[in-house]
Formats: structure tokens, sequence, C-alpha cells
């Protein structure tokens, strides 16, 4: 009886290490910007605020709407489809105008973490269309999965186009796309049973989709996906040139995959992917700290606004039978 609170000791404290840890990411992010933008100001003569008021000053706003406004209803559509895809290859027959409400109202809770949308997800299509939780949560996982060797592949493809400006850093692309590669081979022989036949973990129901999964599908995926970053990389070359710094097409191809890798780390407002900005752009820090800041935040709030649209809907189909 006494050793259960000493070995519950180490698990609250693992979890209350979990639960800082994206708050002292940020910290750390934002002491960076300070540091780099407040420099910058002093070399210009100036303080911080007005520093960044300048920068917010000289853009044109509505233009900038224009980009953002449609490329983020897009992005909902085409995200939409890929979860309708997934969901209907390993789990039940769902129209995709049913697929919508779910999609958009998780974008609410996406503000503060998108794996937990993703969950609020599976969680959904358990209580509506009585699909068991832990298969629905193997296709979020599956499209997770999948992510990852999208923006990689789409990163490496603009890596490659203008390999001769690519920074130091990320010159390792291709070795880490070569190792993914190698892993994505071994898992599908895995799942497969060619690899380890008598391993009992594939069949698990959180791996259920893999099970299931054969190699075009995954392809079908990533090419689904692959329209909102095309868009992606011109709606952000232009907006990019309304805060004063031109950049083209294939930069921001090369660019987004690693700035959207640094999105989906958990922590307030986005933090990782603004100072990824600065980073790559370190000859703007203000302009690109600002640019960081609306596009990504007006993004997430945009698609949360979508939600609140079909919230309602959500909520009555959620809680019909209760």
């Amino acid at each position: 009886m006494s050793d259960a609170p000493a070995a519950s000791l180490p698990q609250r404290k693992s979890t209350r290490a979990a639960r800082l840890l994206p708050w002292v990411v940020t910290i750390a992010c934002f002491a960076f910007l300070y540091t780099r933008i407040d420099g910058a100001a002093h070399r210009q003569g100036s303080s911080l605020v007005p520093y960044l008021a300048q920068v917010f000053e000289k853009v044109d706003w509505w233009r900038w709407l224009a980009l953002m406004v449609p490329y983020s209803l897009l992005f909902f559509l085409v995200d939409s489809l890929v979860i309708w895809r997934v969901v209907n290859w390993f789990n039940t027959r769902v129209p995709y105008g049913d697929i919508l409400p779910v999609r958009a109202s998780t974008y609410i809770l996406s503000i503060l973490n998108e794996q937990v949308g993703k969950g609020v997800m599976a969680y959904y299509l358990n209580r509506r269309d009585g699909v068991p939780g832990w298969q629905v949560g193997s296709s979020m996982l599956f499209v997770m999965f999948c992510e990852f060797y999208y923006l990689l592949s789409w990163a490496c493809v603009g890596a490659l186009l203008r390999w001769d400006r690519v920074p130091e850093a990320f010159r390792i692309l291709p070795g880490v796309a070569l190792g993914a590669l190698v892993f994505f081979a071994l898992w599908v022989l895995y799942f497969r049973g060619v690899i380890a036949p008598g391993s009992k973990l594939r069949e698990r129901d959180m791996l259920r989709s893999f099970r299931l999964a054969s190699p075009w599908q995954y392809a079908t995926v990533i090419a689904l996906r692959s329209p909102a970053l095309l868009t992606a990389a011109f709606v952000y070359s232009r907006a990019l040139g309304l805060f004063g710094i031109e950049s083209s097409f294939l930069a921001m191809l090369g660019v987004l995959p690693l700035i959207f890798f640094g999105a989906a780390t958990p922590g307030p407002m986005r933090a990782v992917a603004i100072t990824m900005w600065v980073a790559l752009f370190p000859d703007h820090p203000a302009e690109m700290a600002a640019f960081g800041l609306v596009m990504h935040n007006f993004f997430i709030f945009f698609n949360a606004a979508i939600g609140l649209l079909f919230l309602r809907r959500a909520n009555r189909e959620l809680f019909a039978q209760a």
C-alpha cells in the first residue's frame, strides 16, 4: 500500500514536465525574437514598439486578406477531403458533406494542439457512426504519418530545385529523406507480415489502418494534400511581398514544409514557426516576426471561425442519442 504514492510521484512529475515544456519552448522562442528585433530597432535608432509598428503600417491589409481568406477555405476543403478519404478506406462509409462539420469544429481545439483536434474527431465518429474509437484513432494516426512524408517530400523538391541557395543547415534533407524511405519500406514490410511475422503488435486496433493500407494509399494521401501546399507557396510568396520582402514560389516551396513542421509543435501562438521565419530570413527580423505572427495566427483563428459556423450541427449530431 505504501508503494502506491511513491510509484505515482514520477508519473506526476513526468505529466507536469510535459505540460510545462511547450511554455518553456515558447518563452525561449520569444526571448530569441525579442533580442533580434530589439537589436535591429536600436541599429535603426528606434525602440522596439515603434519599429514594429512601422512594419504593420506599410502592409496593404485588404490585399493580404484577399490572399488569406480563399487559401484558408481551400485548406479546409482539402484537409476534409483527406480525412474523408481515409475514413472511407479504413472505417465506414461517410459522405464528404458529413465530414465537413466535424473537421471544421475540431479546428477550434486545434488552436492549442492539432493532435487534440484529431482525437476529438475520432470520438465524434465513434459516437455518431459507432466505429470503434481505437480504429478511428488508427486512421487519424495514418493521416499524421502521411503528413510527415508529405511535408518531407515537398521540402526536398523545393530544396533540390534551388540547391545553390539552400541554407547549410538544410542540406541534410536528402539524407533525412533517404532514411525516411528506408524506414517506410521496413514499415510496410512489417505490416505486411514479411518482417517479424509472429509479432502481435500489428494486430492492435490502434494500428489497424496501417495493417490494411497499401503503398498506393500512402501516395494518394500525399497527392490529395499537395494542392494545399502548392497554393500556400504561391500565397505566402505574394503575402511576403506585402511586408516588403521579395520571395519566389520555389523559395517558398522549399521553406514552407519546414515552417509547417515548426507550426505543428505544441505551444501558444505557434512560437516555433514564427521563430523559424526570423532564423531563415535573418536580415529582416521585424518583418519576418510580424509576417509569421499574422500568417499563422490568422490561419488558425480563421479556421476556428469556420468551426464555429459548423459547431451547432456537429453538437447536434454528436449528442443526438443523448
